[in-house]
């Protein structure tokens, strides 16, 4: 069996269409770009791999344009597509953005009637990851939106988790489904089994009401954590290893263009540099607190990945 240092993600792959125009709430004509690659496991596998992870994605896709530009984009940058079906007559999911004034969003959603539900996690799926060598597998909570799904992700989390596999979980939480029991349920499953606990300062505000990262961070790493690192937005990051490390980077400042999957480009850049041995858990943070602020800087969620010469660059600019 390979060496356990794959990377996996698993879940939702779309196309997004960006409105040109703001505070059109997606209601009236405007002008859309796109399509652009995207869903945020498939953000994360796709930065993963530009910071030299060795990684694959389980999820699915239809047979049509929309299908071809989610594979050529991966494949292109690295990323092992064979578990990644083409669901015939099925459309591939699909997301519509406007941006607003106050920098809100509104987004569209066809996620559940499209093909990006109907990925399949099997006993097959499970063995192919393993023999892959995965040893790390990253859940967002985007996918815990559909039951189906989030049935699917847990399995495949239980299972890799059993043999050994690390499980990388940034919540994502979903308010719309803050009044699902089953929902929640799933996020604490995943919350119990997971090494990397990659939060949002509004993940950590309904998880955890009231609380700040220092007296949550040792409830994860009761439970078996290794690291919590709170997101911040234009605030920047904190991060905790179950040693007692601690870490504060402050936000870069930049233009913010378009901040769809910046946490994801965060995570992705933080789990493959910690994962890979050659980092120091500083230093992974440092550079996975850049590569979110160089995600927000371009049109398409994908568009503002990077590469680890490309956040050097960054940073030296920084300084």
């Amino acid at each position: 069996m390979p060496a356990s240092n794959g990377i996996a993600s698993i879940g939702e792959l779309l196309v997004e269409f960006v409105c040109s125009d703001k505070d059109g709430h997606n209601r009236r004509v405007g002008t859309y770009s796109g399509p652009y690659a995207s869903g945020a496991p498939g953000i994360f596998i796709d930065q993963a791999a530009r910071c030299g992870g060795r990684c694959i994605f389980a999820g699915a896709v239809g047979d049509d344009a929309f299908g071809q530009v989610i594979l050529e984009r991966l494949r292109a940058d690295g990323v092992d597509t064979s578990l990644v079906s083409q669901v015939l007559g099925v459309p591939t999911g699909s997301a519509f953005v406007s941006y607003n004034a106050d920098g809100s969003r509104d987004f569209v959603y066809n996620i559940v009637h499209s093909a990006a539900s109907q990925f399949v996690v099997d006993h097959t799926t499970i063995e192919k990851l393993a023999n892959f060598g995965t040893g790390i597998m990253h859940v967002s909570g985007s996918v815990l939106a559909s039951a189906a799904m989030r049935e699917k992700v847990l399995r495949v989390c239980k299972a890799l988790h059993s043999r050994g596999v690390a499980i990388s979980f940034d919540p994502n939480i979903r308010k719309e489904l803050i009044s699902d029991p089953n929902y929640f349920t799933t996020v604490h499953d995943l919350m119990a089994i997971c090494t990397y606990f990659l939060p949002s300062e509004e993940d950590a505000a309904v998880l955890f009401p009231g609380e700040n990262l220092e007296s949550y961070a040792p409830k994860l790493f009761a439970k078996g954590a290794s690291y919590v690192v709170l997101k911040k937005g234009d605030k920047g990051s904190s991060g905790f290893h179950r040693n007692g490390e601690a870490y504060n980077f402050p936000a870069h400042k930049v233009d913010v263009i378009d901040p769809t999957g910046a946490g994801d480009c965060f995570c992705a850049t933080f789990v493959t540099l910690i994962s890979s041995g050659q980092f120091s858990f500083q230093k992974a943070l440092q550079y996975a607190n850049a590569a979110g602020a160089m995600a927000v800087t371009k049109v398409g969620p994908m568009e503002g990945n990077s590469t680890l010469p490309q956040i050097e660059k960054f940073l030296t600019r920084q300084t």
